[in-house]
């Protein structure tokens, strides 16, 4: 079950990665919001934090309350639509680490499963081949146990709550996932395991290549 009492983390309060001029990286804490919620006492986020401490911080894409890892924000609104349209345009490159229930045999795949809205569910997502938007997640086995494998996992599309629901259909669900995973795999893990590792973008100004990393936690 779910718990409703949000307890954001607050040690560190705000871990930057990096920072010029147009960008501000930042490692996310699981179970911090990524944008504020909708009542009062969720209102503390990760863009807050970053508005408090650059002034005026814009929220470029998000990450699932329960996941950490890298997230970019913009410190212009220039550098916020040239980061924005890259996101949409997928010209971004992202690699996830979760470790998943049970042993994957295959050392590589790509899932493609249509996703959709779960509506009385909601936020939950489902499978739907009918009415769901198109959605790919490749994976890569990085090591195995006989209970469970880590993988690395590469979001060819970027659908709300891709990576759990895809890993769910191929029958591993994410451990410690309080939304997909029951019985062991969700007390396996007190938070859900599944990190953020590498974010690689076009920097909006120089337009150099830039990759950022964040060490997985778990």
């Amino acid at each position: 079950m779910i718990s409703s009492v949000y307890t954001p983390p607050l040690d560190p309060y705000l871990d930057i990665l990096f920072e010029d001029d147009s960008l501000l990286v930042l490692n996310k804490q699981s179970g911090l919001l990524s944008v504020p919620g909708r009542t009062d006492d969720r209102k503390d986020s990760l863009q807050l934090r970053a508005q408090d401490h650059t002034g005026g911080a814009l929220t470029v894409h998000r990450l699932d309350m329960e996941t950490s890892g890298v997230i970019v924000m913009a410190k212009s609104k220039d550098s916020h639509r040239a980061l924005s349209r890259q996101f949409q345009d997928r010209k971004t490159d992202k690699d996830y680490v979760a470790v998943v229930a049970g042993r994957i045999e295959q050392d590589r795949g790509t899932i493609d499963l249509p996703m959709r809205c779960d509506w009385p569910n909601r936020p939950k997502q489902i499978i739907d081949h009918e009415l769901g938007k198109s959605a790919q997640t490749q994976y890569q086995v990085v090591e195995r146990h006989d209970d469970r494998t880590r993988v690395k996992l590469t979001p060819i599309t970027g659908r709300s709550h891709q990576l759990r629901v895809h890993m769910l259909a191929l029958g591993h669900p994410i451990l410690g996932d309080a939304l997909y995973a029951t019985g062991e795999a969700l007390a396996a893990s007190k938070r859900l395991l599944l990190h953020a590792e590498r974010l690689t973008i076009t920097h909006p100004v120089t337009e150099e290549r830039c990759q950022f990393f964040a060490p997985v936690p778990f």
